[in-house]
């Protein structure tokens, strides 16, 4: 007598396997969106720190303050285009690119695109554009690792706050 051996799975345990499944995949899923939100989150405040401690700066006759933020490691570069003038210098290439986002009066980008989840074009007040961006229109400031560094700088006698790397 040859005996066979048999795989006898009843209904109960597939219906459990397939739950299971359907739960770590919800899991994952769950997970990845807590992520972008954080990730929205992260680009939020540090628009509202930066606006914060520009109008710093510029509420004084002078001043110059070299900042550190954090951003998404996604996104390379922080951009400032002025979109009334042309574009010029090394990130040139990248005036087109964010043209589709400016409406009327966007001033900061994130790079690249689509890497700050809907927030990827803001106003910033109270800046001199046209000094910012007087020899690199786009004038970007690359994130490494996610960490930004610039200087927020305003003169005796202006009435602006200009950006530095």
């Amino acid at each position: 007598m040859k005996k066979r051996g048999q795989l006898k799975l009843s209904f109960g345990m597939i219906f459990s396997i397939i739950l299971i499944v359907i739960f770590i995949t919800f899991s994952f899923f769950a997970i990845k969106k807590f992520l972008d939100v954080q990730n929205t989150v992260e680009v939020g405040k540090f628009a509202n720190d930066f606006q914060n401690d520009v109008d710093k700066i510029w509420k004084g006759s002078q001043g110059s303050e070299v900042k550190t933020y954090s951003l998404p490691k996604e996104i390379t570069h922080l951009c400032f285009v002025d979109y009334t003038s042309g574009e010029k210098g090394i990130y040139g290439n990248l005036y087109k690119n964010m043209e589709q986002l400016y409406y009327e009066n966007e001033n900061m980008f994130f790079y690249p695109l689509g890497s700050s989840q809907g927030l990827d074009a803001r106003e910033l007040k109270h800046i001199d554009l046209k000094k910012i961006t007087e020899t690199d229109n786009p004038f970007c400031l690359e994130s490494i690792k996610g960490k930004i560094t610039l200087t927020i700088k305003k003169d005796f006698g202006e009435t602006l706050v200009t950006i530095e790397r």
